[in-house]
């Protein structure tokens, strides 16, 4: 789709160069090493009567699932004839001069027409009418010695080894014949303004599911790997004759599924996208019980006493969501005066310190170490609604300490002699009557600007809640961050923004709100935030109080609800004053950074750009970075869509399905330590260390457990600590997935150990940082494993 779909006019440049194929190379390969084989398709579709040749009333005479009598024609008004002797010379002749036009646009002899389209080839009739008519043409051209041509079904492999073949042929005397070309085809259109840029947001609730589920699927490889190696050592039966790896398979299948080109861009049906959500929930359930019953096994005194136990005594995570459609919401542990274990994992390969988030039923909670020395906690308070505080429920806080891809323990329970540290709230614009334990200053309407601060950012809130202002306070520099939000309607014209398309209306409008925000104000030892609420979005900014990763960043958190708009969509419009000069960065997969530049002489929506993790500006001395925990588009961060029509691309429905959606970001500003001019003109940059560890702690958060129900005579270790060491900063341990049997299809006694090295830009200092890790020139000693039984003995 992405090589297919391009602007008519790049199509144009691309078939009088006869560029159509061509080796694509990755912007940072210095090389060949990386060099893939495209093939673009040089007509509108890629459907039959725009594969065969430049003219789709010809083409469409040789789609012989339309000939007359079926449910489909040809809208150009001349049907295909059934492929009998007395027409053969002249249909043959007719499709024929079709294919030598089409072979023009290429450098080789070898001409590819596929013959298919989405939703084909489901009945028997449609196979036998196209093998037999298209069988009768090919044994007529190849019996004709003066049409010089030789043509076969085949399928891709059979043209590109034929391509092959010519080419190599032609590598004896000089070069490949094909040409070399970087960079990427974002923003795409197929026809006039129509640029295929809305589906980098539409079903925005999905987008971050998927990233949830990759999350949970990643942390449970892991763990069930470190647990199987247990298993077996101890002769575990209940955990070795379990449905635990089955369940990994499927969760595999279903999340692989989800990344098919119609669901993760949320351009399927509503009715297949409530399949596909339902497969994601199903495999992210299943996901949480493989964590938390490998965690319980790695973390028993006495392993052996697994099987003693039932499976309400098994670990549940504190997250819980009741439906595929709806959002998580957080358990509450009803605490007693018998401590209660909580259990927290962290997925991630280097030491991490952050902040922990639970609730609870009493305001006299503790929490202690696995060897019972007391944990200083924040209480903050649960909000049933944006005006109502519970009176039953509580949210503790306290920071872990966590080896890498390990579990640490602590206890918690009920006792008098407690002394959790009472978050604070000012309240703006509004009233809470039953304020309960916690101090609350209802303030008619801000005065003055808001500020939050750490040991590193200072920022300044404007009085509807909304940032404007971010203060390093390593050098004392003010930047203007601004977070505003807008809306965009679509086009008065005939064809509308769909799934597919982004038509916009014009520049964005800002959203308005006729009476100021109710704004909650939260100061705690842990954490202090800025909570809005307006009649669409619920609009957190977070200040994490901590000397590390993530006290450098701020998060943002925003609830998205349009389901009652029409033909809207709503974005996040973050403006600062780095002197970006018209260009920007966005990742284009996670992997690498590409640079974009606004380009005025296109309409508005070709300006928009894929963002999946991360997208920032910079100046000779500062970066900006928004990174993203779901994939969505970007010029501003376009949060959802409603759109009430289809948009002609396949679908034949509008996008409003909208759910109660949840997005989650880090602002992340960082100052050059070395200036380099030279950085504006390279075809390639890279996020900082920080920014890579910032957005692997945003993807991969940590997971805290607890006991289903009490049991007293559970035992359990302080940690478990896998790894002698932190991983080095720079790589990333992407995957342990234990390999399938080839005898049962259940697990075998191998695993992949999947690491990636991750490119950083070296003019950000990593000093200071609070980074818990080093880098060792893409070296890691694989001693680090060895008390994991990842080498096995």
């Amino acid at each position: 789709m992405l090589i297919q779909r391009v602007h008519y006019a790049v199509k144009k440049h691309f078939a009088l160069h006869k560029t159509l194929e061509f080796f694509w190379r990755q912007n940072w390969d210095l090389g060949s090493v990386t060099d893939i084989f495209c093939h673009m398709m040089p007509f509108y579709s890629y459907d039959i009567p725009h594969t065969c040749g430049p003219d789709p009333k010809i083409c469409c005479q040789f789609d012989f699932k339309r000939l007359p009598g079926g449910r489909y024609g040809c809208p150009w008004g001349v049907p295909p004839e059934t492929i009998y002797l007395g027409n053969l010379q002249n249909r043959a002749e007719m499709l024929l001069d079709q294919y030598r036009k089409k072979s023009k646009l290429f450098r080789t002899t070898v001409v590819l027409a596929p013959l298919g389209d989405d939703f084909r080839y489901c009945e028997r009739t449609e196979w036998d009418h196209q093998f037999k008519n298209y069988q009768l043409l090919f044994d007529y051209m190849n019996s004709r010695s003066q049409y010089n041509v030789k043509i076969q079904f085949g399928t891709l492999s059979d043209y590109f080894d034929a391509l092959d073949k010519e080419d190599a042929a032609n590598r004896k005397n000089s070069q490949s014949m094909f040409p070399v070309l970087s960079g990427d085809f974002f923003t795409y259109a197929d026809r006039d303004d129509h640029y295929w840029s809305g589906y980098f947001t539409s079903r925005p609730f999905y987008k971050r599911m998927d990233r949830i589920l990759e999350s949970h699927l990643r942390a449970a490889e892991i763990l069930y790997y470190f647990a199987l190696k247990q298993a077996q050592q101890y002769k575990i039966s209940k955990f070795l004759s379990s449905s635990h790896y089955m369940m990994l398979t499927e969760a595999r299948r279903n999340l692989g599924l989800f990344q098919h080109h119609d669901a993760i861009t949320g351009t399927a049906k509503d009715w297949v996208v409530v399949d596909y959500g339902t497969r994601l929930f199903h495999s992210l359930m299943n996901l949480k019980k493989i964590i938390g019953h490998s965690a319980l096994l790695l973390i028993l005194k006495d392993k052996r006493s697994y099987d003693s136990y039932s499976f309400d005594t098994f670990l549940e995570m504190d997250l819980k969501q009741r439906t595929q459609s709806s959002l998580p919401q957080k358990n509450v542990i009803s605490l007693s005066a018998e401590p209660r274990y909580l259990v927290v994992y962290n997925p991630s390969e280097q030491d991490r310190n952050s902040v922990v988030s639970v609730c609870v039923s009493s305001p006299t909670a503790q929490v202690s170490s696995a060897s019972g020395k007391p944990v200083e906690i924040q209480m903050s308070a649960v909000w049933d609604t944006a005006s109502t505080v519970s009176q039953t429920a509580y949210e503790i806080s306290f920071l872990a300490q966590m080896p890498p891809l390990g579990l640490k323990v602590y206890k918690i329970l009920e006792t008098a002699s407690s002394n959790p540290h009472l978050a604070e709230y000012v309240l703006y614009n509004g009233h809470i009557a039953n304020k309960g334990i916690f101090n609350m200053n209802n303030i008619k309407s801000a005065q003055e600007d808001i500020t939050l601060e750490n040991s590193f950012i200072t920022l300044r809130f404007g009085q509807s809640g909304l940032m404007e202002e971010m203060i390093n306070k390593g050098d004392g520099k003010s930047h203007e961050v601004k977070v505003q939000f807008s809306w965009y309607g679509t086009t008065s014209k005939k064809d509308k923004s769909g799934a597919y398309l982004f038509l916009p209306d014009g520049e964005a409008k800002p959203y308005v709100y006729t009476t100021p925000p109710f704004v909650i104000v939260q100061h705690g030892r842990f954490f202090s935030d800025v909570t809005c609420f307006f009649e669409h979005v619920t609009h957190r900014v977070r200040l994490y109080n901590i000397h590390g990763i993530e006290g450098q960043s701020v998060e943002i958190s925003n609830i998205v609800d349009i389901r009652k708009e029409h033909n809207r969509e709503i974005a996040m419009r973050i403006s600062s004053s780095i002197n970006n000069q018209n260009r920007f960065y966005t990742d284009l997969n996670g992997y690498q950074i590409q640079p974009r530049m606004t380009l005025s002489k296109l309409p508005l929506q070709a300006n928009v750009y894929p963002m999946t993790t991360m997208a920032y500006v910079q100046d000779a001395e500062y970066r900006l970075t928004l990174l993203s925990a779901q994939s969505l588009g970007q010029i501003e961060v376009i949060m959802d869509r409603r759109l009430m029509q289809d948009d002609n691309r396949g679908l034949e429905q509008g996008v409003h399905d909208n759910k109660i959606t949840a997005n989650l970001f880090r602002i992340l500003l960082e100052k050059r330590s070395v200036m380099n001019m030279e950085e504006e003109k390279k075809s390639v940059s890279y996020p900082s260390l920080l920014s890579h560890i910032t957005s692997s702690f945003l993807n991969h958060p940590i997971f805290p457990m607890t006991e289903k129900v009490p049991v007293p005579t559970l035992q359990l270790l302080g940690e478990f600590s896998p790894l002698m060491s932190s991983l080095p900063c720079d790589i990333h341990l992407v995957n342990l997935r234990t390999i399938q049997s080839k005898v049962d299809g259940k697990h075998s006694n191998e695993a992949a150990l999947i690491l990636h090295r991750k490119g950083f830009d070296c003019c950000f200092s990593s000093r200071d940082t609070g980074l818990l890790c080093s880098t060792t020139q893409g070296k890691a000693n694989m001693y680090t494993f060895e008390d994991s039984a990842l080498i096995d003995s």
